[in-house]
């Protein structure tokens, strides 16, 4: 008689099993008081790329809760953006005005080196180009450095307007060009405020939110643009809401209030709980998803992959098809009866299914 292993209770394991996660790297290095967690969800397209977020989280366990979720959600975007890339994603933990430093990137970079390919790493929420080019000193598993494919926020910018083009185009509307469309940002940081710059070019009304109060208005004095209270955006009558700032803000006390046709955003998961993508089709909002949405960024750095190098009008013209992507993702919703979040996950997983059964 065989005996079964025994098993093993523990936070760490059942995380990775509910998740459907390969590989959790813990990272540590002594004299820098570097912490790092470097996830790897799914990699049968190919390695996991994914970027590196530094944040001061309260403990251990947001943190390892922050990269699986993360992780997973670059799974599916890289899938359904149709990249041979699979899913990953690393937190630092700590403050990085505070904490970072040369020393400390150059021993992260260490460690992502050590897994010698299976993860690429790129800049995210608290890293920059700049220390891309720090751990690219010590490993070549990085980019969107700055000789490279740079800053992935304008091409990410750039989806989330195709994508905008091409939900309204789904509702009926004719969007050679945007006059007669008002959409409200929430959120103008660097990839929200390039997005409110392709919105007015093509003649939109635009009004803007965002905690940064010097920021907003900044902004709204330069373009002539519309300024709405944080907390009050999702409450603006207005064709399409266009979250950019953080998740989570699409729920069951906001939704009901919502006063728009589309939601397209560049914010990672919008949704707080699987259960308000039903509700977001329950109250006659067309949610384009987001990880179909703000793929931009990880198109054009898959650009920088290939055996030709980057080239920017190739990567521009690559991102532009998300306007195809997100099409065909509520094409499928509505002739499939089911949410676009659905679809879009049921485009991903079809194609890793494929992948799997090939190799």
């Amino acid at each position: 008689m065989t005996s079964q292993p025994r098993r093993v209770p523990g936070v760490l394991f059942e995380s990775l099993v509910e998740h459907g996660h390969e590989t959790v790297v813990l990272c540590h290095d002594r004299a820098t008081g570097m912490r790092a967690i470097i996830a790897l969800h799914d990699t049968t397209l190919g390695p996991g790329l994914g970027g590196t977020r530094f944040r001061p989280y309260a403990d251990d366990q947001a943190a390892l809760t922050d990269v699986l979720r993360l992780s997973r959600g670059m799974t599916y975007k890289n899938a359904a953006a149709g990249l041979n890339l699979g899913g990953g994603k690393a937190v630092l933990v700590g403050e990085p005005s505070t904490d970072s430093s040369p020393a400390l990137l150059e021993a992260y970079g260490r460690a992502v080196d050590r897994l010698g390919g299976a993860y690429l790493t790129a800049a995210d929420v608290g890293t920059t180009q700049a220390d891309m080019d720090a751990l690219r000193r010590v490993t070549p598993y990085v980019t969107g450095t700055s000789s490279g494919s740079g800053d992935p926020s304008p091409a990410t910018a750039w989806g989330v307007f195709h994508a905008t083009l091409a939900t309204l185009a789904f509702l009926g509307d004719n969007v050679e060009r945007l006059d007669g469309r008002h959409v409200v940002v929430v959120g103008v940081g660097k990839v929200g405020g390039a997005l409110v710059r392709h919105l007015v070019a093509a003649g939109a009304e635009v009004t803007i939110s965002d905690i940064d109060p010097v920021r907003v208005t900044d902004l709204a004095v330069e373009l002539g643009v519309g300024i709405i209270g944080a907390g009050l955006a999702h409450r603006v009558p207005c064709d399409v809401l266009s979250p950019c700032a953080l998740g989570a803000g699409l729920h069951a006390g906001t939704i009901p209030e919502l006063a728009c046709r589309a939601v397209v955003g560049a914010a990672n998961n919008q949704l707080a709980e699987p259960d308000d993508a039903a509700r977001l089709a329950a109250a006659g909002v067309l949610y384009a998803p987001d990880f179909v949405v703000n793929a931009g960024g990880v198109i054009n750095i898959a650009e920088e992959l290939g055996p030709d190098g980057y080239d920017p009008a190739r990567a521009r013209v690559a991102v532009e098809r998300i306007a195809v992507n997100t099409t065909r993702v509520l094409a499928l919703a509505r002739d499939e009866a089911i949410t676009t979040e659905a679809a879009a996950e049921r485009v991903a997983e079809r194609r890793i299914e494929a992948a799997r059964i090939a190799r």
